[in-house]
């Protein structure tokens, strides 16, 4: 066939594809082999291909198709996640649009209105992965609210409800008044913002006494039931036992004492919103406070704001401070910076909220997963630093607020019979809740009309913690044989920024249901930035589409640019040319392939000597390169395995193996070197395979007539094999040789086609192994071992050995010896400069290392270019 010019990477990236999909070389079953298995994070149903996904699941890819040539079961799972708050609040923002309040609609229609936006735009990141070249088990994708997903969740509810380890709690919880719901911890922001400190006038009841309390939050006034003071603080003895009106509102609160007080913060004093900040709920728990709580759902002020009622918590908080001020009850402000919690999903600015809430105990069960990673290092964090970071959150976690005031979701198998707090049954279906209700209440009379399901849903990292065991069916059914055999899986792809939400609690449950760890190794990314070290966002329009990019250097260049610089755990500083040296990357293959395939074959000749010594480097530094490749993917050190390929490509194979047995012009090559050059080149196509599977399964299937068993992705890693390492060092001092001989070619300006003669003193006993390859790339008639210089010579020297290309009438030898001295003067010139330089006390002490290090090589640079210079003149006169 004739092949292409150009690597055509749109066209062969969707023939191959395709041909791998209909060959189901993807699909993974249980059998014989040892199993490899990862499990995708689940992208967002709703999300598109973003750079952290193309980073994310090319090394994913990487891992698995390794994985396949290796000859394991590899079995990579896809899927998405509902992603409750994100996707709610679209479909909301949907209905908006169209008139339609959520509030006014019953929750099996809201449902049915998500159900439609995710069947619309649900599942496109995962079509958008195929053009990457991401070879997932399609097979097997999954869902989070895949009905046997779902039951996984709710399964897990009742279980750990059963357990004692889930209660419902009356506590202080994270409310974003965006989406209407409450968030754990974790998933709070705390952002330094600059605000003010309001001083306000609390008067002191039955005189004209007042105390002054300072606050970051004067709206919060409606809501206050005690002022407290220290019980040891002398300047407000005075006031115990008494009240205080709190101002606008007129409310009499009582002053309490508590050490809680900081004397020497503030002006000693403070408000007590026990409805509105977890410190203040304490203290109102304490001392018997009455809890008012001043907003509604979405952090406008409720009925106990007055005139203020309706309005937003920030519009409020200016408009009250003016109405302080203009009563008197202001005394000044301050520029305050204070942390302040952020929703990670909608920015908004979280407000303390009391609520009935469910909540997963965690301190007995996290022990298990800091056990497995800190202690045992069952499980390993890549990069290692991360063990810190991991450490810190599971030594101070809190329990878990596990649910969430949405539709969207797995909603809480939680039955109401009656109207108090505690009449609730948990079940897993409204029938079994009905044979508990009736064991509870001894009321055979109750029917499933007479239980009420909580409204509320879970959170969805409750969903996704589950996701190693649950796309096996491992939590339904323990025993089936897709679990047993693919779990516990072997590594986990994911960014540390859900290193807590997700990886962690993965681990904890792995424990607690199977005893057993989720994963072996965890290889965390790093975040994908511009070369402005700014991380990539659409309001920023720094975030190229990466569709575009593949569209534009293929997927392989894209692939490549990438994980060239993408060390485990390290920021990458994305830049277009990345993806462009990728694609560099791909055209020197491509050529170095159409060379081969240009060779005329003949059995005719005999094989070169230079082409039997290539080919036993060649293999050589294979097996060198196999071996740091082993060494690195063991380390996760991706991006420095692909870099091992790259030159053992670039540099090795077409740099030198190539010139080394390519054919004089217009002569063929015999058929031996010619069959070793194509096992070669197959070689580094199964290396190179995981890291480009398009380019090289194209290349692999012209090479020859392939079957569906003989395709490449199902072919063989090359094995390793022992490997001659003096060869290969010997072989780097021939390069060394082969470079002096060139440059006094381009120098002397001799053409490549007239032949030279090299006599060499051999001082350092070198192996005259390669003596055929100096032989042939510097087109040399005779190379002749001497004991002394050789006069009327040009030289050059390699360590301690001499070389000499005697004089051909092609040179004028005075001017020769004329450019010699002049560049011998300027090089004496320059070296006294940087003597001068290094004999100057006061530099050498206030210079950095690295500036005298420098120095110290370009003396070393000049002293040697200096003998060789001499030497050169010597063997001219």
């Amino acid at each position: 066939m004739t092949i292409p010019a150009q690597f055509d990477a749109k066209t062969i990236e969707n023939k191959w594809y395709d041909y791998w999909m209909k060959n189901n070389y993807f699909h993974s079953e249980p059998d014989h082999r040892t199993p490899y298995t990862i499990v995708i994070p689940p992208p967002n149903v709703t999300g598109v291909l973003h750079m952290g996904h193309m980073l994310n699941n090319t090394i994913q890819d990487v891992l698995i198709r390794r994985a396949r040539l290796k000859g394991f079961n590899a079995c990579w799972v896809p899927g998405t996640d509902h992603a409750s708050i994100a996707t709610e609040a679209k479909v909301v923002a949907k209905l908006k649009a169209e008139g339609i309040n959520k509030n006014d609609l019953t929750r099996e229609e809201f449902l049915a209105h998500a159900w439609e936006w995710t069947d619309k735009y649900g599942g496109v990141i995962l079509d958008q992965l195929k053009k990457l070249g991401a070879s997932c088990d399609w097979e097997r994708t999954k869902f989070t609210m895949d009905p046997d997903m779902s039951a996984s969740v709710i399964r897990s509810f009742v279980d750990l409800y059963n357990k004692g380890l889930i209660y419902r709690g009356y506590r202080m919880v994270n409310w974003d008044p965006e989406a209407k719901t409450t968030l754990s911890d974790e998933e709070v922001i705390y952002e330094e913002q600059q605000g003010k400190l309001y001083f306000l006038k609390y008067k002191i009841e039955g005189g004209e006494d007042f105390l002054t309390i300072a606050t970051t939050r004067p709206e919060t006034i409606f809501g206050d039931t005690a002022i407290c003071i220290n019980p040891n603080d002398e300047r407000f003895a005075h006031l115990k036992g008494k009240s205080a009106i709190v101002p606008i509102c007129g409310r009499v609160i009582p002053i309490i004492e508590d050490e809680y007080v900081d004397i020497e913060f503030g002006t000693g004093c403070l408000k007590v919103t026990p409805a509105h900040d977890m410190n203040d709920k304490t203290l109102g728990e304490k001392h018997n406070l009455e809890i008012i709580d001043i907003f509604n759902e979405d952090a406008t002020l409720n009925s106990f704001g007055l005139q203020y009622q309706g309005q937003d918590r920030f519009v409020v908080r200016e408009a009250i401070a003016k109405e302080l001020e203009t009563i008197g009850a202001l005394t000044k402000t301050e520029i305050h910076l204070n942390k302040v919690g952020t929703s990670e999903r909608t920015k908004a600015v979280i407000e303390p909220r009391l609520s009935d809430q469910w909540f997963l105990k965690m301190e007995d069960l996290v022990k298990p997963a800091i056990k497995s990673v800190l202690v045992d290092g069952e499980i390993k964090l890549h990069p290692a630093r991360f063990n810190n970071t991991y450490a810190h959150w599971l030594n101070n976690i809190r329990d878990w607020n596990i649910s969430r005031q949405l539709w969207w979701g797995q909603q809480i198998p939680a039955y109401f019979y009656g109207d108090g707090k505690e009449d609730f049954v948990v079940a897993e279906s409204i029938e079994e809740a009905l044979v508990l209700a009736k064991e509870r209440t001894n009321n055979l009379q109750l029917t499933t009309s007479d239980l009420t399901q909580d409204v509320d849903a879970l959170d969805t990292w409750f969903s996704s913690w589950l996701w190693p065991m649950s796309v096996f069916g491992g939590i339904m059914d323990p025993e089936s044989e897709d679990f047993k055999y693919y779990y516990p899986t072997n590594d986990l792809v994911t960014g540390p920024d859900i290193l807590f939400f997700w990886v962690a609690r993965m681990i904890i449950a792995g424990y607690e249901y199977t005893g057993k760890k989720p994963f072996t190794n965890v290889y965390l990314t790093g975040l994908v930035r511009d070369k402005q070290r700014r991380k990539m966002s659409k309001s920023l329009g720094n975030s190229p589409d990466p569709l575009d990019l593949i569209e534009k250097f293929g997927a392989d260049g894209v692939r490549v640019g990438l994980l060239l610089s993408a060390s485990a755990g390290n920021d990458i500083m994305f830049d277009e040319e990345l993806c462009n040296q990728g694609k560099a990357f791909t055209n020197k293959i491509w050529n170095a392939f159409k060379l081969i395939k240009g060779w005329e074959v003949s059995d005719a000749i005999p094989q070169p000597e230079s082409s039997k010594v290539a080919i036993v480097w060649y293999e050589a530094k294979l097996q060198q390169t196999l071996l740091e490749i082993e060494d690195n993917f063991e380390k996760y050190r991706i991006s420095d395995a692909l870099m091992g390929i790259y030159k053992l490509v670039w540099d090795d194979f077409c740099s030198w193996f190539l010139e080394m047995i390519k054919p004089a012009y217009q002569q063929p090559i015999d058929s031996v070197t010619f069959a070793k050059a194509i096992e070669m080149l197959e070689n580094n196509l199964k290396l190179l395979h995981p890291f480009m599977p398009f380019l090289t399964e194209e290349i692999w299937q012209i090479l020859a007539e392939r079957t569906t068993e003989e395709a490449l992705i199902v072919s063989t890693w090359p094995e390793m094999k022992p490997f001659n390492v003096r060869l290969i060092a010997d072989f780097e001092s021939t390069i060394e040789v082969i470079s002096g001989i060139r440059t006094i070619r381009k120098d002397k300006n001799i053409p490549f086609k007239d032949t030279i003669e090299l006599k060499v003193v051999n001082n350092d006993k070198v192996s005259t192994y390669f003596d055929s390859v100096v032989t042939k790339l510097g087109n040399i008639t005779s190379l002749e071992y001497v004991s002394d210089k050789v006069d009327g010579a040009l030289s050059f020297r390699v360590k301690s050995n001499e070389y000499f290309i005697p004089i051909t009438g092609n040179i004028n030898v005075e001017e020769e010896i004329a450019k010699l001295n002049t560049e011998l003067v300027y090089t004496q010139g320059f070296l006294k400069s940087v003597q001068n330089k290094l004999a100057n006390e006061k530099f050498v002490a206030g210079a950095p290392e690295k500036v005298l290090a420098n120095e110290r090589q370009k003396e070393a640079d000049a002293l040697s270019k200096i003998e060789t210079i001499e030497h050169s003149l010597a063997g001219l006169k």
